[in-house]
């Protein structure tokens, strides 16, 4: 739904929504026939989605892989078409950077090359932030002409890079090829204004270079998303209601933070959340919170650590059910299948279950194929929002 419109709907209610995120939930079949959530034991999700409506979300367009904050943005109900917002602002709004509307932020990846500068191990071995920190001191000493540099660790093998200074742009290429066993590419400009900030972002990697050389695993790095930070207009002041976000991972709280959620303090992992959740709960109208573990075991391409990470939500189900909101939504922000080692384009299971104003449906479990059968069929997941508020009584009617 267009937001303008969504914001001429929306009435204030008492109703509670509550949005549980599966990082990278979809999947595909691997040689068995069957994906990741069809061999997984999920009973809690596979009986919720009996009671509920269920479908496949579509992130952004048919055919087209999303990134992460695309696909959460769309569920938000932000079209990630009309906001692209790039993943540097996120990863600096996630650890509460003060971003200037001037800076130019990137989110970089230490990552592990070959001695041909071939890349090996685009995530370093997801090496833990105790150990990424003091890289991220020694490259926050780089100096460039005319601007400042900070450099702050984000989590494990992430970190935030950001350039403060005059006349700086955002119409540059990133680093990160994507694949391994080609080498980092040369920041490009995108447009004659950005010659400049292009120069200084290769000169901070030339510099970084010699400083990460012999530190294996992380002997190199990448940069993706440089960005600016674009005005968005906030999802409260659009629904009429308190949103409230709980994600340990910093990029995820920077994305809540940009559309104007609260972020709520809490611990690194998905128990942490819910106890969170649960303290919190009388607190706000929406509720969002997020679990990473599956997108993680999917990027690795192991496919059996994502069954395991499907099943660990699973048990906490019960749990997020018996809170009794208006209306519980499971979603993705994108498929992760662990056969493609990455993102994909394929749509991703969706269910709401709403108190009241439900329509039959016949799905038998929480799994792509099921949910290729439910009642909401496949539908963008930019309507998520709208279908969850006029459940919860948060829309009125359209026209006499």
């Amino acid at each position: 739904m267009n937001l303008d419109l969504l914001r001429e709907l929306a009435v204030p209610n008492d109703t509670r929504i509550l949005l549980l995120v599966i990082d990278g939930l979809g999947g595909l079949p691997n040689e068995t026939g069957r994906s990741e959530l069809e061999q997984a034991n999920i009973p809690h999700l596979d009986r919720l989605a009996q009671e509920s409506l269920c479908g496949l979300t579509v992130p952004v367009a048919p055919g087209v892989t999303p990134g992460s904050g695309p696909g959460h943005l769309a569920l938000f109900g932000y079209d990630p078409l009309q906001y692209d917002v790039g993943r540097g602002v996120l990863e600096a709004l996630g650890v509460d950077f003060d971003l200037q509307p001037s800076d130019v932020a990137a989110r970089g990846n230490f990552c592990t090359v070959d001695g041909q500068g071939r890349i090996t191990d685009r995530r370093a071995g997801r090496i833990p932030t105790e150990q990424s920190a003091p890289l991220c001191d020694l490259l926050a000493r780089i100096e460039l002409p005319g601007v400042r540099v900070f450099v702050q660790p984000v989590r494990d093998h992430r970190f935030l890079l950001v350039l403060r200074g005059e006349g700086l742009s955002d119409r540059v290429s990133e680093t990160d090829p994507q694949r391994e066993e080609q080498a980092p590419l040369p920041v490009r400009a995108l447009a004659p204004e950005a010659e400049a900030t292009a120069s200084l972002l290769n000169s901070f990697v030339a510099q970084a270079t010699g400083a990460l050389r012999g530190r294996e695993p992380a002997n190199m790095l990448t940069l993706r998303g440089i960005a600016k930070q674009p005005p968005m207009p906030s999802i409260a002041e659009i629904c009429k209601f308190r949103a409230g976000a709980i994600a340990a991972y910093p990029m995820y709280r920077g994305l809540a933070r940009l559309v104007g959620m609260d972020v709520l303090a809490t611990g690194q992992s998905f128990a942490n959340e819910i106890e969170t959740l649960k303290a919190r709960w009388a607190d706000y109208d929406f509720l969002f919170i997020h679990y990473k573990r599956a997108d993680a075991a999917g990027e690795d391409g192991d496919f059996q650590a994502k069954i395991a990470a499907l099943e660990e939500v699973d048990t906490f189900i019960e749990s997020l059910h018996a809170l009794q909101a208006d209306v519980f939504m499971v979603a993705g922000d994108h498929s992760t299948p662990a056969i493609v080692a990455g993102h994909s384009w394929h749509p991703v299971p969706f269910l709401l279950h709403p108190k009241s104003y439900a329509q039959a449906d016949t799905a038998e479990g929480f799994n792509e194929k099921a949910c290729a059968r439910g009642v909401l069929g496949t539908f963008p997941a930019k309507e998520v929002l709208s279908l969850a508020m006029a459940h919860a009584g948060r829309l009125t009617k359209y026209g006499a």
